[in-house]
C-alpha cells in the first residue's frame, strides 16, 4: 500500500482550512478509503489528526466478470487462462466480446484475407498482425486456422504467352531478363526460349519468389495450376542464384515438379568460356556459400567442373549475359 501525508492530502482535495481538512480526513477513514498510520504520531492541533496515512485500494466486484465467463462465451473459445487472471480479462475484454459474437453469428465457412478477417471480427485490419491479437487468440486457445483466412504476399508478376496445357512456367530471378524473354514469346507461336518451350514467365525478383508462392494455388491462373505443368527457374549463376532455386525447390517440390531451364543455363555457361572465366565479375560479398547437389545434379560432369571452377575463382555469371538475341 502507498502512504500520503496530510500536507499532501490537503493539496490533493485542494483544502486550506483545517476543520474541513479534518472532515475530508475522517470521511476517508470512514468510506475505508485511508487509513491512520499510527506510528506517523499525531500533528498535535484539536482536533488532533495523525500526520501520514495508508491508501486503500479498493477491490473490484469481479462477479460479473466471471459470469460473463461462465455463461456468456461461447464454448469453442477456452477461458481457463482468463478465469485465472482476471484482471487481464477486464483489459482484454473489448477484443474477446467481440471475437464471442462473431462466432456465433458466423460460420467461418467463407474463406478471406487475413486483414479482412481482421477487419470483420475487430474493426481493425492489422489486429491479427499485431502483437496484442495474437495474444489473445492463445489466451482464448484458439488456433488460427480455426479463422479460416489466408495470408497474402506481394503480387506475382507474369507473362502469359499461352493458356495450353501442360506447359512449361518459368522463373526469371531478375527484371531485364524478365523483359528481353517476354519480347521473344510476344507475336510469335513457336513459344521458344534458348531451345525451350516455355508458355509463361513469371517474375521472381530474387529470392521474394519464395514466399511470394506460398499462395500460388490461390492467386494462380486455373491453367497454371495444372498438375502436368512444370516450373522452370533461371537465375543468376552465383551462390545466391543457385541458394534461391535450391530454396524454391526444396519448400514447392512435394507440389510442382521444378527443375531449371536448362537450355538457357547451357547457352550462358558456353558465352562465359568464350568471354573467358577471368574475365567475369567479381562474386558479391556477403553470400551464403552453402549449396547442395540440387542444381548441380542437373548439368553434365564437364559443366558441373565448369560451374565449380566459377564459383571457386569467386566469379559469378549474371543473367543479363544472354541478351535478346542469344535467347531467341
Amino acid at each position: 500500500m502507498k502512504k500520503i501525508n496530510l500536507d499532501a492530502l490537503s493539496l490533493k482535495y485542494r483544502i486550506s482550512d483545517y476543520k474541513e481538512l479534518y472532515a475530508k480526513v475522517i470521511a476517508l477513514i470512514e468510506s475505508q478509503q485511508i487509513k491512520p498510520v499510527k506510528a506517523s504520531g499525531i500533528n498535535g492541533k484539536s482536533p488532533a489528526l495523525y500526520r501520514e496515512y495508508w491508501i486503500i485500494e479498493l477491490k473490484q466486484d469481479v462477479t460479473k466478470y466471471l459470469d460473463e465467463l461462465n455463461y456468456e462465451i461461447v464454448p469453442v473459445i477456452s477461458t481457463d487462462y482468463y478465469q485465472t487472471h482476471i484482471e487481464q480479462y477486464i483489459q482484454d475484454r473489448i477484443w474477446v466480446l467481440l471475437l464471442n459474437n462473431y462466432i456465433k453469428k458466423n460460420p467461418f465457412h467463407t474463406l478471406m484475407s487475413e486483414n479482412e478477417r481482421s477487419f470483420d471480427i475487430w474493426h481493425r485490419e492489422k489486429f491479427l498482425k499485431q502483437e496484442q491479437g495474437k495474444k489473445i487468440l492463445k489466451r482464448c486457445g484458439l488456433d488460427t486456422n480455426f479463422l479460416n483466412y489466408y495470408r497474402t504476399t506481394e503480387p506475382i508478376a507474369y507473362y502469359s504467352a499461352t493458356k495450353k496445357t501442360p506447359q512449361n512456367l518459368v522463373i526469371i530471378e531478375n527484371k531485364d531478363t524478365f523483359y528481353s524473354m517476354r519480347k521473344c514469346l510476344m507475336g510469335t507461336e513457336q513459344f521458344q526460349i534458348c531451345g525451350e518451350t516455355v508458355g509463361t514467365l513469371i517474375y521472381g525478383a530474387g529470392k521474394g519468389i519464395i514466399s511470394a508462392f506460398s499462395d500460388f494455388h490461390i492467386s494462380g491462373e486455373p491453367y497454371m495450376l495444372h498438375q502436368e505443368n512444370k516450373i522452370l527457374y533461371f537465375g543468376d549463376l552465383d551462390y545466391e542464384g543457385i541458394g534461391i532455386y535450391e530454396s524454391f525447390a526444396a519448400t514447392y517440390g512435394t507440389q510442382y515438379t521444378i527443375a531449371i531451364l536448362k537450355g538457357a543455363y547451357d547457352r550462358m555457361l558456353a558465352k562465359a568460356q568464350r568471354i573467358g572465366i577471368d574475365k567475369l565479375p567479381v562474386t558479391k560479398e556477403g553470400q551464403n556459400r552453402k549449396i547442395e547437389n540440387l542444381f548441380l545434379d542437373q548439368f553434365s560432369q564437364p559443366q558441373q567442373q565448369t560451374i565449380k571452377e566459377i564459383l571457386e575463382c569467386d566469379r559469378y555469371i549474371p543473367q543479363e549475359i544472354l541478351n535478346i538475341e542469344d535467347m531467341m
